[in-house]
């Protein structure tokens, strides 16, 4: 299955209480005011939060899906290779993992199907 920034686009906006909002010149996804993701450059990859152990293990485990950004290296984010993505699940736990690391509390007790571990 082939994705497009488009596609998630849509997983981030499905989101309870998500915005999309233009800045540094790229579309970026924020609850409640906290971005979650941006859509950087090109839009062939998409960032998100990730705790930095975490997300070093995914750039050497999966180099070719996950990748962190020089000028980002010093934040939990990294950079998800579109193309790479194996299917929607996987693009939906993406996303909704990085919508839960900037998500406050309360939003979180009102939305348990989004429960899940970060």
């Amino acid at each position: 299955m082939t994705f497009t920034a488009e596609d998630v686009r849509r997983t981030a906006l499905a989101l309870p209480q998500t915005a999309e909002k233009l800045a540094w010149g790229m579309p970026t996804f924020r609850v409640k005011g906290r971005m979650f993701l941006t859509l950087p450059e090109d839009e062939t990859s998409f960032a998100v939060r990730c705790p930095k152990v975490e997300r070093d293990e995914l750039a050497l485990a999966e180099p070719e899906k996950f990748w962190i950004a020089d000028h980002e290296a010093s934040f939990a984010w990294v950079r998800v290779r579109i193309a790479a993505l194996e299917d929607r699940d996987e693009l939906q736990i993406i996303v909704a993992d990085s919508w839960r690391q900037a998500a406050p509390p309360r939003l979180l007790a009102e939305h348990p199907e989004l429960a899940g571990e970060s």
